[in-house]
């Protein structure tokens, strides 16, 4: 794992090139390989996760050997979360992340928290999970309600758009959103809304596939991604397309470099992201001041 810093000094002089605002005025954008007009990738991405919802947790266990589970909890890990905290979680609408905010914050009332109080905390602890698709939200209420997580009203489960959202400035205590940036037409827009709803010391997570730096490793990363992954998909799933997209959208994401000076422009300080297995996936995080 490697921990890396990027200010927001560092972002603007040295990557100006790299900067969030030279897409702010692109009429066409990327939906894997393809060019398309970014009035269409929404409802393309759309249908990429109507069509995988159903087998998204079976599919990301297979295609991370099960991984997928380790980086989430270092996600949470990251997050510290704690009783009575407000949270949006982005893009999740499995549930995943979310899950693991609520067990974690159970652990923290069990460990030290008096019995007194627990029924308050309980009432005041939200978690949002926010998600354009209306299947990936069906998914991850029947896994709420399998686990027991439907009966306190801590989760409250929206429909909605990561670049236009609905909350109010300043309300929310974290943000976190987990295999789902890369699928987004603005990733600025994303990262603007994100920075809006926390409130002054809030802090922003994105757990992201990301760019593998050593060579060799490299080289049997993209023979698994592109010849394994989508037949896997088409076995499994019955839809090698999909998982083709999300092989290929990987590959158009920004850099970790470059996404964490995306960060730093979007106002957030204390920019920072970790790699995990040589970097397939990266952890970035930002503070709100």
């Amino acid at each position: 794992m490697a921990l890396r810093t990027v200010t927001r000094k560092l972002g603007n002089k040295f990557f100006p090139l790299l900067s969030s605002t030279s897409h702010l005025h692109s009429h066409a954008t990327s939906f894997g390989f393809k060019e398309v007009k970014e009035e269409e990738k929404a409802e393309m991405v759309g249908n990429v996760f109507s069509n995988v919802a159903s087998n998204y947790d079976l599919m990301n266990d297979l295609m991370s050997a099960g991984l997928h589970r380790l980086w989430k909890d270092r996600l949470v890990s990251k997050l510290n979360p704690f009783p009575g905290m407000k949270h949006l979680d982005v893009a999740g609408g499995t549930g995943d992340v979310a899950f693991r905010i609520l067990e974690s914050i159970n652990r923290v009332k069990q460990r030290g928290i008096k019995r007194d109080f627990e029924d308050i905390l309980e009432a005041e602890t939200k978690i949002y999970v926010c998600d354009i698709n209306p299947n990936m939200l069906n998914v991850g209420k029947q896994r709420a309600l399998q686990k027991g997580f439907m009966e306190d009203g801590s989760l409250v489960w929206v429909e909605g758009n990561a670049e236009s959202l609905s909350f109010q400035n300043d309300t929310m205590d974290g943000y976190t959103i987990a295999f789902g940036i890369r699928n987004v037409t603005h990733i600025e827009k994303v990262l603007s809304e994100a920075h809006r709803v926390l409130k002054r010391g809030g802090r922003f997570l994105c757990l992201e596939l990301s760019h593998v730096g050593i060579p060799i490793f490299k080289e049997l990363y993209d023979l698994y991604s592109f010849s394994v992954i989508p037949s896997m998909g088409e076995m499994v799933a019955g839809d090698r397309e999909s998982y083709q997209y999300l092989v290929e959208s990987i590959r158009r994401f920004p850099t970790q470099e470059k996404f964490a000076s995306m960060i730093a422009d979007a106002g957030f300080q204390k920019v920072e992201y970790e790699n995990l297995v040589g970097g397939v996936v990266a952890i970035h995080s930002g503070v709100k001041i």
